[in-house]
């Protein structure tokens, strides 16, 4: 590390190495020479004058890029491209005269885009899985464990613990159903030349529509892409861009929602991330155990959603054909939101790997709200002993008020039940009036709705036999 250089947090402590591979100068300058091998071999296939040791030469140097030539050449040009070109060139005498045929800039970069982003999906849809199998086991094995639901943070009825993670894990199977979507519509922009109107492709194919067509076919076919883009200026429509960093930010969100909640559950005791043997919480205060994982997912998250706007007002303000105020805030907003995703499920895999679940402090907090959530229940049972239910509902009322000024004022447990029990109007003994103090009355369908869930929707996902990434180790 040059400690006299600026060098970017994703790559010194977050993001993981595929991914940082995925955006790094040998991922994409060994792209371009891939391309360019390519097109050799299918405009000399299609009867351009290109000799079998031409191609041959091209693909031996494939990935031994002298970048020192290439940085020269491109001080000397001012033209990234064409820097690379020649740096080419010079190991491929023989095949330099042909190298970059009839192409223009974006026939590299453009293409390289695409196939840099359809891989980077990939390694996010792994890891974007790992979690989903993480949350769904944890879900599972909580699902009927009851414990406070809230409504504007404040306490509500009664969920479960696995209950609530099935709303983490919805929002997760909707961000794979966009990612799988967009996805499936990448396409590589092909060979479109300057305008898009494959003139001097055309040119070079004497006319020949047809291998013309038939050319842009076969380098999709190099790639594994089903398709180009069937209509283009110079570049692909930066709504591609666009299109992919929506699917990112949606992740980002998700993933921001489950870290706020965690934070706020481990506040309350509740639950916390895992926290490990040496580690420290915080530099002043030895007991603390702070939630530092789920803090930098909500840091990182911000950042996804914020960068999400570049892509769009660049996708908006492109000028007919081709403008080049697209390339500086490209080669930036889509690598670091690729970058910074890979770092959120990165911790996110490790935190769902092993968060920690305090049950008596769960139940603890269940029962200091559950009287007041039994009271509906208690009233309906002494209406039905004959009491009248106007009377029963007013005097539940004030003994309500009467046991959350004690709660609030003078921080003394809950009696409401004890008031109730002394009051001659319910008519229920203590012991009938307690039955109803069952937290598990009181979690509705919590437990069916996971079962349904994981077997209607999250199981099949898991079953499809697609590959989830191994859990990272994340940097601190």
């Amino acid at each position: 590390m040059n400690h006299n250089r600026y060098e970017s947090p994703f790559s010194s402590r977050y993001a993981g190495e595929e991914m940082q591979y995925l955006f790094s100068d040998n991922m994409k300058f060994r792209t371009f020479r891939r391309l360019w091998v390519s097109l050799a071999k299918a405009e000399k296939k299609l009867g351009v004058k290109i000799t079998d040791e031409q191609i041959a030469e091209l693909e031996a140097h494939v990935e031994d890029i002298d970048y020192e030539a290439a940085a020269a050449y491109e001080k000397k040009l001012r033209h990234d491209v064409m820097a690379h070109v020649h740096t080419y060139g010079d190991a491929c005498p023989k095949a330099r005269p042909i190298i970059h045929y009839g192409a223009t800039s974006c026939y590299v970069g453009d293409n390289t885009d695409m196939i840099i982003m359809r891989e980077a999906l990939k390694l996010v849809r792994s890891k974007l899985l790992r979690v989903i199998r993480n949350l769904r086991d944890f879900a599972l094995q909580y699902k009927a464990l009851p414990a406070l639901a809230y409504t504007h943070l404040q306490p509500a009825q009664l969920t479960t613990v696995g209950k609530r993670a099935t709303l983490w894990l919805y929002e997760l199977t909707l961000d794979l159903e966009d990612l799988d979507h967009v996805a499936s519509s990448l396409a590589l922009l092909g060979s479109k030349g300057t305008t898009g109107t494959q003139a001097s492709f055309l040119e070079i194919f004497e006319g020949d529509a047809e291998k013309v067509r038939e050319a842009e076919r076969m380098i999709a076919a190099d790639f594994g892409f089903e398709r180009c883009v069937p209509v283009s200026g110079q570049t692909y429509t930066r709504k591609f861009d666009s299109r992919v960093m929506n699917v990112l930010s949606g992740i980002a969100q998700s993933a921001y929602k489950f870290s706020n909640d965690l934070r706020l559950l481990q506040s309350f005791k509740e639950m916390e991330e895992p926290f490990e043997k040496n580690q420290i919480g915080s530099s002043a205060m030895p007991y603390k155990r702070n939630p530092m994982r789920c803090e930098r997912i909500s840091a990182l998250a911000r950042y996804v959603i914020s960068d999400s706007i570049n892509p769009a007002v660049t996708a908006s303000t492109q000028w007919f054909e081709r403008t080049l105020d697209d390339s500086a805030n490209k080669r930036i907003a889509m690598s670091e939101a690729f970058l910074a995703v890979d770092s959120i499920l990165n911790i996110y895999m490790n935190v769902t790997s092993g968060i920690v679940v305090y049950p008596k402090i769960i139940e603890q907090r269940v029962m200091r709200e559950l009287p007041f959530m039994a009271s509906e229940n208690i009233m309906l049972d002494a209406v039905k002993r004959g009491g009248d239910r106007q009377n029963l509902h007013e005097r539940i009322r004030l003994l309500s008020i009467e046991a959350g000024k004690r709660v609030k004022e003078e921080g003394l447990d809950n009696n409401l039940i004890d008031l109730i029990c002394a009051d001659p109007s319910f008519g229920l003994t203590r012991e009938e009036i307690e039955a109803h103090l069952n937290p598990g009355s009181y979690i509705g369908r919590s437990a069916e709705q996971v079962d349904e869930f994981l077997a209607g929707t999250v199981d099949p996902i898991l079953a499809a036999g697609d590959e989830i990434a191994a859990e990272t180790e994340i940097k601190v």
